[in-house]
């Protein structure tokens, strides 16, 4: 006799109860070969993977090998969005003096890098008491740079910050601002931002737009929100597979432990990558 569905719904939100911010166990050749996928995709020709990659090693415990390796890429890069994710990571992995290469960049009269440097220094924090990033959110000619600086802040705790990202995702008629400020409230936000969040679900068709919406309720422990990622993890769209692998470590989602572990054989490298670092973030 088969299961009905409000049967198999309560066994399937009951595993995340039961594995929800439980360390991960994982065995020695999974390990190892989340490194082999992290160290091949950092010294990939496809940069913003590598970065990613770079990420997955200085969170799995290896920044040593990211500092080691980066240090000498950013001095040599001359792109600012590039030098951006360069000094982003090395931060990450340890080398904090390179936070100073963002606001520099943020500083400067070219605008070509200021999101990039906004959304870097948010993604890595410290900078929420530095002029350029209050500044940027201060003004309001360009759009995106201000949702990066709010971020940036509101990881930090800023009220005015929070505000304005909560204000965002309520009245924002655009997919493409209220789905960043999901994103960003999935990291800083909290429980009580699951409902303004849920919210806006029926507002977004496009399926790559609606996972933005579902990861980050996911991250804030909502039970329907950490289903569709699942059901994400198996998507037939490589952009999607990527955010879900990459919120899966961000959600302590210890139950799709099986899926990570196919993932890691994916046919797109970014796939791979977020997989490798979801699995050695959730093992730590």
């Amino acid at each position: 006799m088969k299961l009905n569905w409000i049967v198999v719904s309560f066994l399937f939100l009951a595993s995340f109860t039961l594995h929800a911010d439980e360390r991960m166990e994982l065995d020695a050749p999974t390990k190892a070969r989340c490194l082999e996928v992290l160290r091949a995709g950092f010294v990939s020709d496809e940069f913003w993977p590598s970065m990613h990659a770079a990420e997955g090693l200085t969170l799995g415990g290896y920044g040593a090998e990211v500092r080691e390796r980066l240090a000498s890429r950013l001095n040599a890069e001359k792109d600012d969005q590039r030098r951006c994710g360069l000094a982003r990571e090395l931060v990450r992995a340890g080398d904090t003096k390179k936070r100073e290469v963002m606001l520099d960049i943020l500083r400067g009269e070219d605008d070509y890098g200021h999101v990039h440097a906004a959304e870097s220094l948010y993604k890595v924090g410290g900078a929420a008491k530095a002029k350029p990033i209050r500044a940027a959110f201060a003004q309001s000619k360009n759009a995106n740079l201000q949702l990066m600086a709010a971020a940036a802040l509101g990881q930090a705790g800023d009220a005015g910050a929070l505000a304005f990202l909560r204000k965002k995702m309520r009245r924002a008629k655009d997919p493409k601002v209220f789905t960043i400020v999901a994103w960003v409230l999935g990291r800083v936000g909290g429980k009580a931002d699951r409902s303004l969040i849920r919210s806006r679900l029926a507002d977004v068709p496009e399926p790559m737009a609606k996972a933005y919406l579902q990861h980050a309720l996911a991250a804030l422990g909502d039970r329907e929100g950490q289903m569709a990622l699942t059901r994400n993890l198996e998507s037939d769209n490589p952009s999607i597979r990527v955010f879900a692998a990459v919120f899966s470590g961000d959600a302590r989602m210890t139950s799709v432990k099986p899926q990570l572990i196919e993932l890691l054989e994916d046919e797109t490298l970014d796939v791979r990558i977020r997989a490798a670092q979801s699995l050695l973030v959730l093992a730590r």
